[in-house]
């Protein structure tokens, strides 16, 4: 899971919210959001940008604390 997932549960931000920033579907949010496809580089700028501006995108991007240590 990515970690821009537990992000926006912290914040409430919903994957309608997600989409309606990138005007994306609402299941290519959820598709993005979950994983399953990857965001651009555009994309994650500006959810960066309009809902975690005090978030390195690096974070936000990254797999959760918690997934990567399953991994490991």
């Amino acid at each position: 899971m990515l970690q821009l997932k537990i992000e926006m549960a912290i914040k409430g931000i919903t994957i309608e919210d997600i989409a309606h920033a990138l005007k994306i579907h609402r299941n290519t949010a959820a598709q993005k959001v979950n994983g399953l496809s990857k965001f651009n580089i555009e994309e994650a700028f500006c959810i960066k940008e309009k809902f975690f501006p005090d978030k390195e995108l690096k974070v936000l991007f990254s797999k959760s604390i918690k997934e990567k240590k399953k991994g490991a």
